[in-house]
């Protein structure tokens, strides 16, 4: 055979795989340059907390502080005891909704899962309609039925309010978790002598960790973050979470950008605290949890 029957024969790289490397490294290109155009706000953040106070306002702008000081962490956060109580409100609130919403959304995604309850689609479409509603129209009709039962300025009534919110979403993700679960492995534990509630603790809930992780993050960022209830079911200063403190700290610093920084980095924390361990669970969350639907 001759050289040129070879190089002919020879089989071809198909172009297909090649054109999937090219694509995932744009994806790839995208996804970093993404990642640095948010991490921008994070940094200068951080370096504004890090300045003097006569530094923040040279220019050009110095893009790392030199030399650094704690100055305002000192100052503005553990020196300051609005800042330590609005941290601790906002710790008992969030960790109050995730436990709640958790005890709550469990069993009710469970139950919508594995057992035959009629309107199961009406049920979730309510589900996905009270995600839609905007906290401020929900504050409203919240502060007059919490005043009449004695809600307000409590921590039980912001942890209620915020479950409000945090339940419906934590069903919607965890309803595809049950629904992934296998009825085979289910029946099997209940032949081993398991009844319905020892076989979702032994066997549903440790397939479904990715899913329950993702809901216990999202309901305790949610709450850690949430403003509108704070602000409207909080009306005592000793109640009020880090959100409405930090808001009021800015009316009374004025332009003293660096305790701004200092407090903000401080409350960002649990949410970059959150991503960084637990992003492998949040990312299976949230991606399992949509294919399995």
């Amino acid at each position: 055979m001759s050289a040129t029957a070879t190089r002919t024969a020879a089989p071809q790289r198909p172009t297909g795989s090649r054109r999937d490397q090219v694509t995932r490294r744009r994806l790839a290109t995208a996804g970093v340059v993404a990642t640095f155009v948010y991490l921008i706000p994070v940094y200068w953040m951080v370096v504004t907390s890090l300045k003097t106070s006569d530094a923040i306002f040279r220019v050009p702008p110095d893009l790392i502080p030199l030399p650094p000081t704690v100055e305002s962490y000192s100052r503005a956060v553990f020196s300051d005891p609005d800042i330590a109580r609005g941290l601790a409100n906002s710790a008992i609130i969030a960790v109050g909704t995730t436990v709640v919403t958790l005890v709550l959304a469990l069993p009710a995604a469970y139950g919508l899962a594995k057992f035959r309850v009629r309107g199961v689609g009406v049920v979730m479409m309510l589900m996905l309609i009270v995600q839609m509603v905007p906290s401020v129209n929900l504050a409203l009709p919240m502060f007059v039925l919490f005043s009449s039962a004695g809600l307000v300025n409590s921590y039980l009534g912001l942890i209620i309010a915020n479950c409000a919110l945090a339940v419906p979403l934590a069903v919607t993700i965890l309803r595809p978790y049950f629904l992934g679960v296998p009825a085979e492995v289910v029946e099997a534990a209940k032949i081993d002598g398991c009844n319905e509630l020892t076989s979702f603790l032994r066997i549903t809930l440790p397939i479904s960790v990715p899913g329950v992780v993702t809901v216990a993050v999202v309901s305790f960022l949610g709450a850690w973050g949430e403003f509108v209830f704070g602000l409207s079911l909080a009306t005592s200063e000793g109640i009020q979470p880090i959100t409405i403190v930090l808001a009021e700290i800015t009316n009374e610093f004025g332009v003293r950008w660096n305790d701004l920084m200092a407090v903000s980095a401080v409350v960002a924390l649990p949410v970059i605290a959150a991503f960084i361990f637990l992003q492998r669970y949040i990312v299976a969350g949230l991606t399992d949890g949509a294919t399995k639907a």
